[in-house]
């Protein structure tokens, strides 16, 4: 009786007419893809929007891609009369639901409004180094797309971070304006040491280094002031603490120089005797007499 029943229900018009339903569903799928892939090679190919800002390239290019996407799911569930009449009445029958799924895509609303404030204003772009104030993230912003910026650390990982988030936080980045950093080399020496010595070793050996950037102004230069500036800062406990202002023309080669400078300034110090102090302690017992017994 059941398989009797189950082949009066698939009768050869009812296969059809699932056949035709399934077609259709696949042939609204593949037009969709295939409407993406074509709106991709369009951009990639027009030579005015490839003048456009890279971050506003890709946005704009996500953007298009999602709506494709949105108009084809709409379309393909339409194809589907069982699932727009279940559709309809639900959304007839209940206010509920509709709150619910409101609720539900106002922060996917609020990624996409907040990409489009990023696409415009350009707080960060593709490609520059930013920082999270507060908060362990550091690396170069690789894509921005309708819901989340990408983030690639030093360490080729991924930081996924929605837009509305990243929208709200304090950014520090290196490449906003210029890509230029003044880097600050801090070194103590040793009181007994030369310090104006040592602050000409410090100039000399960074003006002598291949990624330094002469920084000064024409004014400045009429003015004799020095491409390198080298102050003493305070006094430690055994050091006298001087920093030095090293320009270069972005952080990765302000990185490198700084580490080089470390080092060059090190050998430089050891061969003309300026000394870099290490901490001493000094053990004082007040009663020596008591100390003797408690040891007898």
């Amino acid at each position: 009786m059941v398989i009797e029943k189950f082949l009066e229900l698939f009768n050869e018009k009812t296969l059809l007419n699932l056949l035709t339903r399934v077609l259709v569903f696949s042939a609204v799928v593949i037009l969709t893809l295939f409407f993406v892939k074509i709106s991709r090679k369009i951009m990639d190919s027009n030579h005015k929007l490839k003048d456009l800002d890279p971050t506003q390239f890709t946005f704009i290019n996500h953007f298009l891609a999602g709506i494709i996407y949105f108009i084809g799911i709409l379309s393909a569930v339409y194809t589907i009369p069982t699932f727009r009449s279940l559709v309809v009445s639900i959304f007839a029958g209940s206010g509920v639901l509709a709150i619910i799924i409101g609720f539900a895509s106002q922060q996917a609303f609020s990624n996409i409004v907040s990409g489009i404030f990023i696409a415009i204003f350009k707080p960060f772009r593709i490609g520059d180094r930013v920082k999270l104030i507060g908060k362990e993230t550091f690396g170069v912003i690789e894509d921005i797309t309708l819901r989340h910026t990408m983030i690639r650390t030093f360490e080729n990982k991924r930081i996924i971070i929605p837009n509305s988030v990243i929208s709200n936080d304090i950014i520090e980045n290196s490449n906003i304006v210029e890509d230029k950093v003044c880097n600050h080399v801090e070194i103590g020496i040793s009181y007994d040491s030369d310090e104006e010595k040592a602050i000409q070793i410090i100039r000399e050996e960074a003006m002598k280094h291949p990624l330094f950037l002469d920084n000064r102004t024409f004014e400045e230069i009429n003015a004799g002031e020095p491409p390198v500036n080298v102050r003493i800062i305070g006094f430690g406990d055994s050091s006298v603490n001087l920093k030095a202002w090293v320009w270069s023309n972005d952080t990765g080669s302000g990185f490198i120089m700084k580490c080089d400078l470390n080092k060059s300034i090190k050998q430089r110090f050891d061969r003309e005797g300026i000394e870099i102090p290490f901490p001493y302690r000094t053990i004082v017992f007040k009663n020596s007499e008591d100390q003797n017994k408690s040891t007898l």
